[in-house]
């Protein structure tokens, strides 16, 4: 499968971006979500939600990037959450241990507001 992943940034207010992909979460797709989490990192956002509503398939190395940029959230002490996943997705993370580090939510709507700081409104 060489299907590009397409990305799409939703930023939200209060440090909290959306990123909502496209395509297959595979080697390349994981580096495009890894260089565009970096850079909004670098950017001072410290809560980021993968929207994955138009992912249908993550395979190993997509996950192990998954987890560095897990690991990289845990080191500025950051959050990072995910939602729209599949039941196979949504199940292989939970089997992968991502779950125990990254929040997983059914919709956009309550993953924003665990993301969300205290006292923050996110931007319609």
């Amino acid at each position: 499968m060489t299907e590009t992943l397409k990305l799409t940034l939703d930023d939200q207010g209060a440090g909290v971006v959306v990123i909502q992909t496209d395509g297959y979460i595979n080697n390349q797709g994981g580096e495009e979500i890894a260089k565009a989490a970096y850079q909004l990192i670098d950017k001072g956002n410290k809560y980021l939600l993968l929207d994955l509503s138009g992912t249908k398939i993550v395979n190993s190395i997509g996950i192990s990037i998954l987890i560095e940029i897990i690991e990289k959230m845990l080191e500025i002490d950051g959050k990072l959450a995910f939602c729209n996943l599949t039941p196979t997705i949504e199940k292989t993370f939970h089997i992968m241990g991502l779950s125990q580090y990254a929040g997983i939510f059914g919709d956009r709507d309550s993953a924003i507001g665990e993301l969300m700081p205290p006292g923050q409104i996110a931007d319609q």
